[in-house]
């Protein structure tokens, strides 16, 4: 047997409102970094399907920047802790050095042009940011002349070394280094609000800073001395300006604003040269919170991040984006799949309530527009049968709500549930069946179509064909044939499968085996003694096959078959993804860590694995069982 790890679909960046969100380029230009979450995101510009995720951190990650060689992330957290890793294209990801800068949030990250010193500035109680190298922590300078926290930190990457800082205090402070001291605080006054950006231009003549007073200022990059207000009356920003990044040639900038507008400049003239403007009315997700102008590329791309957490990658000649990468920015609770072998698209829902439909083949998602859901999704179900393929989804606002697969949109009037859903599934003549608190409701064409009676709290779902299996918090698994018109019919009961709830339930391929997941971590495997007949007429029989799957050590969330019904692959709380087999039930594969803070979802499609979490990505795996 084999588990191997084939593709991340990365998370989008963590944003937060009226607060600036870093974006980080290499110097090559061919990948971007950025923060999701408690992992850091290196993710190809070309390719966004190829990521790479940094797990290291044990609080929510705040800001990702390379070193000038490449070779060297720095990322920050809300704790105040900076790690410098490797980063290169075929490296290990190790960790090179852990530093403790500040007693609080890192806001931003700088490196000189030598990949040897960072500086990490932030929010602190005993001081804003500090100088360090970048391979033993030694200090080289200190972060003085603030009064607030500081937001954003520039290193000119040619030598005399200068540095500047900018925060709440609505001050810039200007450095000479190295070590880096306090030299001036050029322009004092000229900000009438917060910092939110500041950057040296490539060359090292120029530096800019930008704020939420809509302002841009120009700065010496070598005296620091305040040359001029960059002005635009009729073409400005019209919002507060939360970003600002250099083109190569340190002729041009790019700004991003609250006003959901990203626009290039030119230095010399002051003016606006291209404007993009994102969204209708004031949509508050269309706002503009991080950019940046990678440096290493031919074609002029500069890459914009929404508070929506959408990457959109835009163009001069172009007034709007030629790509945007959707997806999720918290943990994904809910995952189906729906079409035939080898056009599947995968669907998932989010803690924001947030629903994505996804191509396997290029790793690209689409939000679902419409009126959809408030709060968590906590279950997903697919079906193809009728005129158009359906999505059917719950979440934490009490409803059911449908989606039209093939236009991408939620469809109709949501059905309100009488209380909070825990699961979903959907039988081949469309039936919708919802676990909630204290029963299990089915549904047809959006209204009560029948009850399944239930003992216990109920706590899992699973179906095949008209074939419903239910498992409750008393540890006990019944199906039920469920079909139109007709009362729902108990089939086959094992009174009691373990000790503990069960939390997960799946049929193999065939509908012939039922694997069923408890809260302590362990799998039973039943097999439907008289078959299809059996589970028609109620005579069938669950008989354990194997109750030798149990090496989790948290609550099993999800269970997937292979296509031969030979075994199955499962995720728990615990972080960790097995693959078993039928044959050699004592046997097992383990990719440990899989998803950081816990497995979510599992389908098996064609010869791959995907797999969800609350790390909020989309993760492939390569799967074989003997």
């Amino acid at each position: 047997m084999s588990l191997i790890a084939d593709g991340i679909f990365a998370a989008l960046p963590t944003t937060t409102r009226g607060q600036p969100t870093p974006l980080s380029a290499d110097s090559k230009g061919e990948r971007i970094a950025y923060a999701s979450n408690k992992s850091i995101f290196l993710r190809s510009i070309d390719d966004p399907a190829i990521s790479t995720q940094y797990t290291q951190h044990t609080a929510a990650t705040t800001v990702a920047r390379f070193a000038p060689s490449g070779f060297y992330c720095a990322s920050g957290d809300a704790s105040g802790i900076v790690r410098v890793w490797d980063c290169s294209p075929n490296g290990s990801g190790a960790t090179k050095g852990e530093y403790a800068i500040i007693s609080g949030r890192i806001n931003d990250i700088a490196w000189d042009g030598d990949s040897q010193r960072i500086i990490a500035v932030g929010d602190g109680k005993q001081r804003y940011g500090h100088c360090v190298t970048a391979d033993s922590g030694n200090t080289v300078g200190e972060i003085s002349g603030h009064s607030a926290q500081v937001n954003a930190v520039s290193i000119r990457q040619q030598r005399p070394l200068r540095a500047a800082t900018a925060g709440d205090d609505k001050n810039l402070v200007f450095y000479h280094g190295a070590p880096f001291k306090f030299n001036d605080i050029p322009g004092r006054g000229n900000h009438t609000n917060f910092i939110y950006g500041v950057a040296f231009s490539p060359d090292g003549s120029h530096l800019l800073s930008v704020g939420g007073d809509k302002k841009i200022y120009l700065y010496d990059g070598k005296t620091g001395e305040a040359k001029t207000e960059i002005v635009d009356s009729s073409e400005g920003h019209k919002g507060s300006i939360f970003g600002v990044s250099w083109s190569k040639d340190s002729k041009n900038f790019v700004t991003c604003s609250g006003d959901r507008t990203v626009k290039t400049w030119d230095v010399e003239a002051g003016k606006v040269t291209h404007t993009w403007t994102f969204g209708d009315g004031i949509a508050i997700p269309d706002q503009q919170v991080g950019v940046v102008w990678p440096s290493g590329r031919a074609d002029g791309l500069i890459i914009s991040l929404s508070l929506s957490g959408d990457l959109n990658y835009l163009n001069t000649n172009s007034s709007k984006p030629t790509k945007v990468l959707s997806g999720h920015q918290k943990n994904i609770t809910a995952l189906t799949s729906l079409g035939e072998a080898g056009s599947e698209t995968l669907w998932t829902g989010s803690y924001e309530g947030r629903l994505c439909a996804w191509e396997p083949a290029n790793g690209t998602a689409e939000t679902i527009e419409g009126d959809g859901h408030t709060n968590i999704i906590s279950g997903l179900a697919a079906t193809s049968t009728g005129k158009h393929p359906q999505i059917f989804s719950v979440g934490w606002d009490d409803s059911l709500r449908t989606v039209d697969a093939g236009a991408k949109t939620f469809t109709g009037k949501a059905t309100q549930l009488s209380s909070q859903p825990k699961a979903l599934t959907c039988t081949s003549d469309s039936l919708v069946v919802v676990a909630q608190l204290e029963s299990v409701i089915v549904y047809r064409d959006g209204e009560e179509d029948g009850e399944l009676p239930l003992k216990s709290t109920p706590t899992s779902l699973s179906s095949s064909g008209s074939t419903v299996a239910i498992g409750s918090e008393d540890s006990s698994l019944r199906l039920f044939s469920v079909t139109p018109g007709k009362a729902p019919k108990q089939t086959a009961v094992v009174e009691k499968v373990s000790a503990a709830p069960l939390t997960a339930i799946s049929f193999s391929q065939d509908g012939s085996m039922v694997a069923v997941g408890t809260a302590a971590g362990k799998i039973y495997v039943y097999k439907i003694s008289s078959g299809v007949t059996g589970l028609v007429t109620g005579t069938a029989s669950l008989d354990l096959v194997t109750d030798r799957w149990s090496a989790h050590t948290g609550k099993i969330t999800c269970i997937a078959w292979n296509p031969e019904g030979t075994g199955a692959v499962s995720g728990s709380l615990d972080t960790n993804i097995f693959a078993w087999s039928l044959r050699e039930p004592g046997k097992r594969v383990k990719e440990t860590n899989a998803h950081k803070e816990g497995v979510n979802g599992l389908v098996w499609l064609g010869d791959a694995v995907y797999s969800t979490g609350a790390d909020a990505t989309v993760k492939k795996w390569k799967v074989q069982i003997v």
